[in-house]
């Protein structure tokens, strides 16, 4: 029997091209000549958290089949970050979002971003019941969207999950999250607010048959305007230097020589 339609969930996936952008992991990052950023112009791929978040909404697809009614990832960047969403559209999202920004413009800061993905939501005609994103991402290392999302919109959230179990006809889910003592359960009514850990899941590959058919899968653009947001960042970033090269280390011949070059060197006391 098919699942009434108070019962089918949306799921909402904001994946990262930038905020500075998200350089490919493999890539060594510079820091470019006004020391104001990095160099953009190499190879940048979605950021790894929100991969895994885009895979886990299509495994709750594949274990709770009819009862998930749409995946639709969002990002916000500059004309190139289309990529990005094509390529969560190839893992299975359905259709995505692009709120564009001038390839000029400063990377929005996670309040900023949250304020948008809050106005995004709220302008879903079927709504949303529940949002999966990367704890954090790899180039700043925030970890604050997906909090700070939860504040604005006043719902539950659960942070770094390691397992995710949703339960639609109950509109809950039980979360396992990593913390420091090791690993606790919670439980949080929908609508809900899940960011990513590593442990959840291992994202997939898409297949070129995938590929293929994420290119004819819709992508709606906006703006900032069209959201009634403002993206301009509250801080200013100064400098940014790359950290002092490492000095190579030396052998000794014995635990004596090893104290006297520790002493020489300040690293302990005389």
């Amino acid at each position: 029997m098919r699942p009434t339609a108070a019962r089918l969930l949306n799921i909402l996936v904001p994946v990262k091209r930038r905020v500075r952008l998200t350089i490919d992991y493999a890539v060594k990052i510079r820091v470019n000549p006004d020391q104001k950023g990095v160099d953009l112009n190499v190879k940048h791929s979605m950021n790894p958290f929100d991969e895994i978040a885009v895979e886990e909404a299509v495994r709750l697809r594949e274990k709770l089949k009819d009862e998930v009614k749409s995946i639709k990832v969002v990002t916000i960047g500059p004309a190139k970050a289309a990529e990005t969403l094509r390529t969560g559209l190839a893992m299975g999202a359905d259709s995505a979002i692009h709120v564009e920004t001038p390839e000029s413009s400063p990377p929005p800061e996670p309040l900023g971003v949250a304020k948008a993905l809050r106005a995004l939501i709220e302008r879903q005609k079927d709504g949303v019941d529940l949002v999966i994103l990367g704890k954090q991402a790899i180039d700043d290392d925030a970890g604050q969207t997906g909090q700070m999302l939860a504040g604005l919109l006043d719902w539950p959230q659960a942070t770094f999950a390691s397992k995710l179990v949703v339960d639609p006809t109950k509109k809950e889910a039980n979360i396992t999250q990593e913390i420091d003592g090791g690993l606790q359960e919670v439980k949080c009514k929908l609508p809900l607010i899940v960011t990513t850990d590593l442990r959840l899941n291992e994202p997939r590959y898409a297949s070129l048959p995938n590929i293929m058919k994420a290119k004819k899968k819709p992508i709606e653009k906006l703006s900032p305007s069209d959201l009634g947001i403002d993206l301009t960042p509250r801080l200013e970033t100064i400098k940014i230097t790359e950290p002092p090269k490492r000095q190579g280390g030396g052998k000794v011949e014995s635990v004596d020589e090893l104290i006297a070059k520790l002493k020489e060197a300040g690293v302990v006391g005389r």
